[in-house]
């Protein structure tokens, strides 16, 4: 779809040039300011949290190691291209290679959206290379500034690079914290919408599109800043709104990313005719095939290292994909179409952007597919996980919490425990509207399970003639708040197999609590277990059969 639509634009240039008119270009400022927000917004608020979290630092490694490595190995080696003669560029000096090579280097996350979303490839390789797409930015914004400062100054002193690095924290960690901010004003402005659900959709997107301009307005990351933002908003949001309100998010937002996509890539084919352009053979070639050296090189050196530190690792199958998708797209463009017109070589380097555009979207993207299903690598499953499974992911949850404890190592587990409790404690009572926050976990997830289970009878139109289960109603219509009460006719054509369900999922829930009997029990050795840790494990599991393991 992208290739066509880059070719559509292609012969609606055309078209525009055969009759005598200018074709329009994509302006830096519609592209930031308009048709990339609602791409981030989307792929932000519905971000797989749970992914995300556990490979975090695999992400940050690509997206700012990895990210520095092109941009220094492209533009260094550029630059000693540029100094042969026969070439005929030795005018271009190193801080405008470099700075070209920062404006290339970085992975575009509406190309790999693009392309990634049809392949379904599996949800590890996705979320790294979607991730390393969505947090380079600031990185890129970084170093795109630097060297743009330094190739006007013509020098760079230590105190220049000590003050890059700072810059780098301030643009990611404060469009982190701006984004931060308006989520928790959009959850807490959620909690005063009851009466008025209308105006429940026009919250999110005003919140959000207000983050990111903050964040622009303040040259931070813009793109940090809607991440947060919707990653932020969404648990309490959902709670709050109604199942109509959720519905329109979700829909507006897939539609209108989709649009601005459709926009990005013929605007991308319309600016290729509209020029003006400044062929090298030497320097646009080469560039494409440093692109793509410094790729797998960066790929392969730093998963050599991470791989030491993980217990999943990455196989040669998933450095090849995850070397192969770094996709180069219209942020690219943007950046270097926002060169200064007095730049030395922009008509050149717009040029050669535009060819790795088009060689990672034509070649890469169109390749990819086949590649995946000819190396046989493991694809993303399309059916939704079972109750079964989500209460035992929960439960293994808590047990390697527990065991962390018994270890004395504070870790993954140990830490989202511990962000797990404040934010019952402290943040949903004031995020979350009436008395949801105070559910017992085990009840709130039944009843979300249940309720879950009903919309999607609903939607799907197959419903049973049954009523529903005498204990799941009562369960139900006893803990009903007005705002779950309004939506009990969801739940009143629930099919017997409910009551079933519940059943089941108490089951589960005391063979979980044995398993933790015995796990302790074969922990146990003479005073091995201390009270504080006795005290850490019964916060984790408030049960009796842990008392068994006093000293």
């Amino acid at each position: 779809e992208s290739c066509l639509l880059i070719v559509v634009g292609l012969l609606v240039g055309g078209l525009i040039k055969v009759i005598g008119e200018e074709p329009p270009v994509l302006d830096s400022q519609l592209f930031f300011l308009c048709l990339l927000p609602p791409i981030i917004l989307d792929a932000g608020y519905f971000l797989p949290i749970r992914p995300f979290t556990e490979n975090v630092g695999t992400i940050l490694v690509f997206a700012v190691i990895g990210t520095l490595w092109n941009a220094f190995f492209v533009g260094g080696l550029l630059y000693a291209l540029c100094q042969i003669e026969s070439v005929g560029l030795t005018s271009v000096d190193l801080l405008a290679c470099l700075l070209f090579g920062s404006i290339v280097s970085a992975v575009d996350p509406v190309a790999v959206l693009a392309v990634f979303e049809k392949i379904h490839i599996n949800e590890l390789v996705h979320i790294l290379v979607f991730g390393e797409s969505l947090l380079n930015d600031a990185v890129t914004v970084v170093l795109y500034n630097l060297f743009e400062e330094f190739s006007k100054v013509g020098t760079v002193t230590v105190l220049d690079v000590f003050l890059g690095v700072v810059c780098f924290f301030v643009v990611s960690l404060g469009g982190v914290l701006v984004g931060a901010i308006y989520g928790i004003l959009a959850a807490f402005t959620s909690r005063f919408t009851s009466h008025t659900r209308v105006i429940e959709p026009l919250f999110v997107f005003l919140y959000s599109y207000m983050a990111y301009l903050s964040s622009e307005m303040f040259h931070l990351s813009g793109i940090m800043a809607l991440i947060a933002c919707g990653v932020v908003m969404r648990p309490y949001v959902e709670a709050n709104i109604s199942h109509k309100s959720y519905t329109t998010i979700k829909y507006f937002l897939k539609m209108w990313s989709s649009v601005s996509e459709t926009l990005i890539f013929i605007f991308l084919g319309v600016s290729t005719v509209a020029g003006p352009h400044a062929w090298n053979w030497t320097f646009v070639i080469v560039t494409v095939i440093l692109c793509l050296v410094s790729r797998v090189l960066g790929v392969i050196g730093l998963t050599f290292i991470i791989n030491k530190f993980r217990i999943v690792r990455l196989t040669k199958k998933d450095q090849f994909i995850v070397a192969y998708g770094g996709l180069r797209g219209a942020i690219a463009f943007s950046l270097g179409y926002l060169l200064s017109s007095n730049h030395q070589k922009r008509n050149l380097f717009l040029t050669a952007i535009i060819t790795v555009i088009f060689f990672t979207v034509f070649v890469q993207g169109m390749t990819i597919r086949p590649l995946v299903e000819l190396l046989a690598v493991k694809r993303k499953k399309e059916s939704k996980p079972s109750i079964n499974q989500e209460i035992h992911t929960e439960f293994l949850d808590h047990l390697l919490t527990g065991v962390e404890g018994v270890r004395g190592h504070y870790g993954h587990y140990h830490w989202k425990e511990k962000v797990n409790r404040f934010n019952k404690i402290y943040v949903k009572r004031w995020l979350i509207a009436g008395e949801n926050f105070m559910e017992p976990e085990l009840i709130a997830f039944y009843r979300k399970m249940e309720l879950k289970q009903a919309i999607m009878l609903v939607e799907s139109g197959q419903l049973p003639s049954a009523l529903p289960s005498t204990v799941s109603m009562q369960n139900i219509q006893a803990r009903a708040t007005p705002r779950l009460s309004k939506k009990l006719e969801y739940l009143k054509e629930i099919p017997p197999a409910v009551e079933t369900t519940s059943k089941l999922f108490m089951m589960h829930t005391l063979h979980s609590y044995s398993c933790l009997d015995m796990f302790i029990s074969w922990l146990q050795t003479p005073c091995s277990v201390s009270s504080d840790v006795l005290l850490n494990l019964q916060q984790i599991h408030p049960v009796p059969c842990l008392l068994r393991c006093a000293p």
